[in-house]
């Protein structure tokens, strides 16, 4: 009688046990199932068979909420396009600040494609406006790994409001008693000058400041990178021992200049006695009008500049780079070292920005560009680097420009590390 029950118990708890076995395995079969079919969904197939990334951002333009959501949504994943292609860690990160002048990215694209091991770069593009256009131009880059993030608080996502441009806002030259008698917004708060804010010349300061943290911060990419993040703009254009150069600029840094603090891989000069000049560099203080192009910037620097955030976010300039040259010992105690090309190995090519927007002749950027090239030819991949001299390193004061009184802009552009 006893036997019988103990094997009626067996049974039972066999039967138990093969029960959740088989619900174990059903549900590992459907989760597995699901996350090929995410993990299908997500990749591009081409008619080779080769995986890429691409579809894995589906932006949507359709109205400012879904172009918001596509934004915030992009930022949160940062799909890395081919990524599959070019594995492994980053030799070097560039981040390019994308404004709405595609024929000019066209051009500094096509410069990257003709750099030396540039299958080892991670670009980054920083995006203020969104169009099918622009996504479709660097989702087309086959070279190496690219990263897209975007501008949360691009004027474009918020067309009539703070801190795009409020109907509600004081006008930009309207007198301070008038301002306030008509009650408009910010009336208590013009610049040094008297100006009230304009939203379209506060954004270039606001989206540098924000991708400075995000990209140091934010992007896993960049995770356990140790290397100089180079910061480009849209209009410029990279000579193709870019790569070269700056390698024998890092191993220059660490035998003759430990406490240079920043790169400048570009100039302002063009490609003028590019030849002579090709192996020289100097040492200088940081210069808002000389060292803005091809700016390296390490984790290190980063930091420093982390500790002025305030300083920045409040100082009344609306240029970022005259606004650093101020933190350069004003706000850093010891002013901003920076090793220099004197062969310039990026070029400006724009002719329109921020305050000229008529009469951009792309076509003439890509005429003169090639132009440098050629006469560059004869002066790149140089062995060595030689110091030509060191200039003195001090803290360069200057006249603030205004345009950043608004408290908003302020206010806003400190919340960026607690917001991004």
């Amino acid at each position: 009688m006893r036997f019988r029950l103990l094997r009626r118990n067996l049974l039972l708890l066999l039967g138990v046990i093969f029960v959740l076995v088989t619900l174990l395995f059903s549900t590992r079969v459907l989760v597995v199932s699901e996350d090929d079919a995410r993990t299908g969904s997500s990749r591009n197939v081409d008619g080779n068979g080769n995986q890429g990334t691409n579809s894995c951002e589906i932006f949507n333009f359709g109205s400012v909420s879904e172009l918001t959501q596509s934004v915030y949504s992009a930022n949160y994943k940062q799909c890395v396009h081919n990524a599959d292609r070019f594995p492994g860690e980053p030799q070097l990160v560039l981040v390019v600040q994308v404004h709405n002048r595609p024929e000019y990215l066209r051009l500094l694209i096509r410069s990257l494609e003709k750099a030396a091991e540039v299958h080892s770069f991670l670009l980054i593009f920083s995006h203020d406006y969104f169009s099918q256009e622009i996504n479709t131009i660097v989702q087309g880059i086959t070279f190496c790994k690219v990263l897209q993030i975007y501008f949360p608080f691009s004027t474009q996502l918020y067309p009539k409001e703070f801190p795009g441009q409020d109907p509600r806002d004081c006008p930009r030259d309207m007198s301070k008693d008038a301002a306030r008698k008509t009650g408009c917004l910010n009336a208590d708060h013009p610049d040094s000058y008297g100006h009230y804010r304009e939203a379209f010349v506060t954004q270039t300061k606001h989206h540098w400041w924000w991708k400075l943290h995000f990209v140091w911060e934010r992007v896993q990419a960049m995770q356990g990178y140790s290397g100089f993040a180079v910061f480009l703009e849209e209009d410029n254009y990279i000579l193709p021992d870019f790569f070269h150069f700056y390698k024998l600029m890092i191993g220059f840094r660490k035998t003759s200049c430990p406490d240079c603090d920043m790169l400048a891989l570009g100039n302002h000069n063009g490609v003028i006695d590019f030849t002579s000049m090709s192996d020289k560099v100097l040492t200088s203080g940081w210069m808002s009008t000389k060292h803005n192009i091809g700016m390296g910037i390490s984790r290190e620097v980063y930091y420093k500049l982390m500790g002025c955030s305030n300083e920045y976010c409040t100082y009344d300039d609306y240029n970022w780079d005259w606004t650093l040259q101020h933190l350069s010992g004003a706000c850093i105690s010891k002013p901003l070292k920076v090793l220099v090309a004197q062969g310039s190995r990026v070029l400006h090519t724009g002719d329109c920005g921020l305050h000229q927007k008529d009469n951009c002749r792309p076509e003439q950027a890509s005429q003169k560009a090639a132009e440098s090239l050629q006469k560059a030819k004869e002066g790149l991949y140089p062995p060595r680097l030689v110091l030509s001299r060191a200039e003195p390193v001090e803290h360069k004061a200057h006249m603030k420009n205004g345009g950043w009184g608004d408290v908003r802009d302020h206010a806003l552009c400190n919340n960026y590390s607690k917001r991004l």
